[in-house]
């Protein structure tokens, strides 16, 4: 292409401070270096760890930012090095990089990759980003706000060149990581009964997973009794709201299911939830995986077997392997296996995106998807 190895200028939102809007800037992103990939985004969803990262994390290191971490695009060109993409091959971007040599990659019990927060430019002051002669950093070393990002090579998937970017882009975080919390981390087994907690895009994916993992009744928990019709859809067979009861809803789900749930799934980053979360299992051998993204977070990274005989378990992109399981999911979703365009509910471009992130912090849509530049 006629921009391999030149500087890039291109739009993005950039984050230039905590709590304040995204400002459509001109961006300078450099050429990719060995073992990079400079990619072309297309589209990109909104994610509640963008807003995390804006309004509550409140880190002024971490700013100015070109935030998104949710896209999907096309290869522009590639550094030395980097043999497995060219130009023109349909990507997604990974925040959950795998390199596939470590010992994390290697074992089937992990997704987290030793070289996960290397490949992060985040931290790294040698961000390809530049705006008005300041280094911009690149959040969860993907940036998908912006036309343009460089990723290392570990951290990009490769995917169907059918695949449709502005749908399969939702693929790069909430999707996976509802879906594979039932799937991967909890292990829903068939015939079993589970609870989802938080209906949101993640939460959603969760119920989702449950039931294609052949789970027999799937309770879908949400203070907003807006969002139960849309939970039906993705294979909720019962809907609890926590108001509608004067009891906690772990007695009211104890009750419902003869002793608690086999599995429950924390999709909101409540610490109150999660509570409310693994009480609602059954004593003995239920599970209870914490899917929700808090500062807790990294304390949930393995298995905690508790006195009541249940057991808590953290899940980080639910539990899928990223060049492993992304283009899998996508593969899944052409094959009519999971379901992607129903998460939905606005399309905007991304000169929108402080509209999509109102909409989003007030409970207004499940996914957003901003047009980032055209194919």
């Amino acid at each position: 292409m006629a921009t391999a190895g030149k500087v890039i200028k291109c739009k993005a939102a950039v984050a230039w401070e905590p709590n304040k809007p995204l400002v459509i800037e001109e961006i300078e992103v450099a050429p990719p270096q060995a073992n990079e990939v400079r990619i072309k985004i297309v589209a990109t969803g909104v994610c509640h760890t963008d807003l995390y990262h804006l309004f509550e994390g409140m880190n002024k290191d971490g700013f100015p930012a070109v935030l998104g971490h949710e896209g999907a695009g096309i290869v522009e060109s590639v550094g030395p090095g980097v043999t497995e993409f060219q130009p023109g091959d349909k990507v997604i971007p990974l925040f959950m990089p795998q390199c596939r040599e470590c010992r994390f990659c290697k074992s089937p019990k992990a997704n987290q990759c030793v070289k996960t927060w290397d490949a992060a430019v985040m931290s790294d002051p040698e961000s390809r980003f530049t705006c008005k002669g300041k280094k911009l950093l690149q959040f969860m070393g993907t940036s998908t706000f912006s036309e343009y990002t460089v990723l290392n090579q570990m951290a990009v998937a490769k995917i169907d060149p059918t695949a449709p970017l502005d749908k399969v882009c939702l693929l790069g975080c909430g999707i996976c990581t509802g879906y594979g919390a039932a799937v991967n981390t909890a292990k829903v087994e068939p015939g079993s009964t589970c609870a989802v907690f938080g209906l949101g895009a993640v939460g959603l994916a969760a119920v989702m997973g449950c039931k294609a993992a052949g789970a027999k009744r799937i309770f879908a928990v949400d203070i907003n009794p807006d969002k139960f019709e849309k939970a039906k859809v993705f294979g909720a067979t019962d809907f609890v709201n926590p108001k509608d009861h004067s009891k906690p809803v772990s007695q009211v789900l104890s009750k419902m299911t003869d002793g608690g749930v086999d599995f429950s799934l924390e999709c909101v980053g409540n610490v109150e939830v999660m509570r409310s979360a693994l009480e609602s299992c059954v004593s003995g051998w239920g599970v209870s995986v914490l899917v929700g993204w808090t500062d807790m977070h990294d304390v949930a990274t393995r298995p905690i077997q508790l006195l009541s005989g249940r057991t808590w378990k953290g899940s980080l992109f639910g539990g899928f392997k990223g060049k492993d399981g992304v283009p899998m999911m996508v593969k899944a979703y052409l094959d009519k296996k999971v379901k992607v365009d129903e998460f939905i509910t606005h399309n905007m471009a991304l000169d929108q995106v402080n509209d999509a992130i109102e909409l989003m912090k007030h409970g207004k849509c499940i996914r957003t998807v901003l047009r980032v530049s055209t194919q």
